[in-house]
């Protein structure tokens, strides 16, 4: 590889011209600021899904950092200034046309990325009971019909997911031993 390691300056950016291809500031060839990150664009519904794919995408592209916080804007008198700013209009485009248009629209004139995303998450991924109810009464109609048991255990599977994500404060993270997080997991999707 032709790339060398660029040495840092006082806000953790590139000072030289080259970039490694292992720093967040690289722009690789096939990056342009036309494409989409997700196959499905985000239309209002299935905030949550849509959220992990684009941060899965932005994470194998090394671009996470642009909205979490990491890659944060150097100031203006910063060499890697320019670099960082074409790499945040790059992300900020790519999260752009992953929207619908209204959507986009509705954000177009925010300041970088970052700004984005946290409209899009304080808009969009807010835990509310209408919510939560609509999906459990999701689970509650869901009928197999003309749906084979695979299509019909995935519909249930993905509501399941869904109103588990929302339900965010009812999920345990510690390490259980005794197996009684298990039976409670278990016991809630039995009872979709």
């Amino acid at each position: 590889m032709g790339d060398t390691t660029a040495s840092s300056g006082q806000s953790g950016g590139p000072t030289s011209s080259t970039i490694d291809s292992n720093h967040p500031y690289y722009i690789h060839p096939s990056d342009n600021p036309g494409a989409m990150l997700v196959p499905v664009q985000f239309t209002g519904v299935g905030f949550c899904s849509w959220r992990r794919s684009v941060l899965r995408t932005l994470s194998v592209k090394n671009k996470l950092g642009f909205v979490n916080g990491y890659c944060s804007r150097p100031r203006s008198s910063d060499p890697s200034y320019r670099q960082w700013e074409r790499c945040d209009n790059i992300v900020t485009s790519w999260i752009l046309n992953s929207l619908s248009k209204e959507i986009a629209d509705s954000v177009e004139y925010v300041q970088d990325s970052a700004e984005l995303w946290k409209e899009l998450e304080d808009r969009y991924e807010q835990t509310n009971g209408a919510k939560l109810y609509q999906i459990q009464r999701e689970i509650n109609d869901l009928s197999q019909g003309s749906l084979d048991i695979t299509g019909y255990y995935t519909k249930l599977k993905n509501l399941w997911e869904e109103i588990s994500t929302l339900n965010a404060k009812a999920q345990c993270t510690c390490s259980c031993i005794c197996g009684a997080k298990a039976l409670t997991h278990k016991a809630e999707q039995d009872r979709g």
